[in-house]
Parts: C-alpha cells; structure tokens; sequence
C-alpha cells in the first residue's frame, strides 16, 4: 500500500468509512481486495449491492413472480445457515453470489411492494 498521506490512501479511508455507515463488518478475511487495497464492504455486501443495481435495472422488462422472487431468498439462507451452523466455511465468491441473487430477490419483493400500494392509493384517491 502507499504512504499514509497519498491521496489513494485517503480516498480508500472515505470509502471504508462509508461502507461502515452502510453497516457492513468489512472483516479483511470475508472482503475482496483490488491492487492491495480491501473493497470497502464485504463480499457478500457486494453481490447485495450488484444485485440491487440488477434487479432495479430488469424489474420491468422481466416480470418476475412473487414465488420467483421468494425463491431467489434460498441461496443467502442456505450459505449463511451453513456457515453459522459450521457444517460448511463459506467462500467469498459463495458469499457474492448468495448475496447477489438473494438481493434481486428481495428488492424485486420490494419493488413489487411498493407498486402495489401505489397502485392502490392511485384507486382510492381516483
């Protein structure tokens, strides 16, 4: 890494910092790290926020179900309850990928949610 002063170094330090204030653990074993420096949240973090992003951008143009979408919530359940139970150590690219497909799954739910009351409110006050 470079000195403590180089400009790299304080960007690197706003972004751990923001990803703190997202609520992720950063914990250096459970993150990726690019040319030396750790991403600023996890790996699992990560696949959520890429998921997100996904899920927002094909909402619409893919129609997902809701069974759909409840079922895209097993991967993180799985691979987390497999972790803590310490029947099997996660990996960081099991840990972006559940997170990542659990999080379009979530956020299409969300979505999904959302249309729904906007739906409704638009006949209650129509």
């Amino acid at each position: 890494m470079e000195s403590l002063n180089s400009k790299s170094v304080i960007r690197w330090k706003k972004f751990m910092a923001f990803g703190a204030r997202l609520g992720c653990h950063q914990m250096p074993e459970r993150s990726f790290f690019i040319k030396g420096y750790q991403f600023f949240v996890c790996a699992r973090c990560t696949g959520v926020i890429a998921g997100e992003i996904i899920a927002i951008a094909t909402f619409f143009f893919i129609k997902p179900s809701l069974i759909l979408s409840l079922l895209l919530l097993i991967p993180m359940a799985v691979d987390w309850g497999l972790q803590y139970l310490k029947i099997l150590e996660s990996t960081n690219i099991r840990r972006f990928f559940s997170g990542l497909i659990s999080s379009i799954g979530l956020t299409f739910l969300y979505i999904k949610f959302f249309v729904f009351i906007f739906k409704l409110l638009i006949k209650l006050f129509s």
